[in-house]
Order: C-alpha cells, then structure tokens, then sequence
C-alpha cells in the first residue's frame, strides 16, 4: 500500500502531468486557449470518466486550497505598483470588468438552460 506521501506525490505528479499535456496540446494545435486550462480540462474529463478523485489527488487539491491567499499577493502588489495607472484609467476598466462580468452570467445562464431543457427531455424519454 501506498504511504501519504507516496499518494501526494502520485497526486501532483497528475496535476502535472494535465498542466504539461495542456501546454503540449496548446503549443502543436495552436488553439488560443492557455495551456494550464486545457490541462484542467483534460484532468476535469479524466475524473469525470473515473468517476472518482484519487486519494492522493484531493490531498494535494486541499493543500493547495489552504494556500490560495498566498497566489493573490502578486496581483496585489502589482494594482499598488500601477495605483496611478488604475486611477487614470479606472472607467474603462471598471467598464471592461462589469461587461465581461455581465457577459459571462449571460453565457452561463444560456448554457445551464439549454442544458436542463436537454436533460428534461432526455429524462421525458427514459431509457432506450
């Protein structure tokens, strides 16, 4: 049997393993889609198809759960580093980030929809 350690390791050896992938996959399709996102879909569809999460897996995802406000500090650092530039600019800014916003409630409302409508009538029809 594998120690805790052995299944952390294991765990981030997978999360690795989706990120390199997806920046493989981003570089030789030249989709314009960041690599690291491509690797969490290739892990989402890895776990959906499993049909579970590896021990070792949720172990590494909770750590680095706890660790999260750590990531946030050079984004902090950076809206101190450019305050005059936001103050300059803050409309457009606030514009473009209230539009986007806006943009993805809508396309996500649409989505889950259209997505309960298909499953209503993939329910209404039973099994085959």
């Amino acid at each position: 049997m594998l120690t805790d350690i052995a299944r952390m390791l294991l765990g981030a050896a997978i999360l690795l393993a989706c990120q390199v992938g997806g920046d493989w996959l981003a570089t030789r399709l030249a989709w314009p889609l960041p690599g690291p996102v491509l690797g969490m879909a290739i892990l989402a569809v890895t776990l959906a198809i499993r049909g579970r999460t590896p021990q070792g897996l949720g172990k590494v995802a909770a750590w680095l759960l706890k660790a999260m406000p750590l990531f946030f500090i050079p984004a902090g650092v950076g809206i101190l580093l450019l305050s005059e530039t936001l103050r300059a600019a803050w409309l457009p800014i606030t514009a473009a980030l209230l539009g986007s916003t806006l943009i993805a409630l809508a396309t996500t409302a649409i989505v889950m929809k259209r997505l309960a409508r298909l499953l209503s009538r993939a329910r209404a029809k039973g099994p085959s």
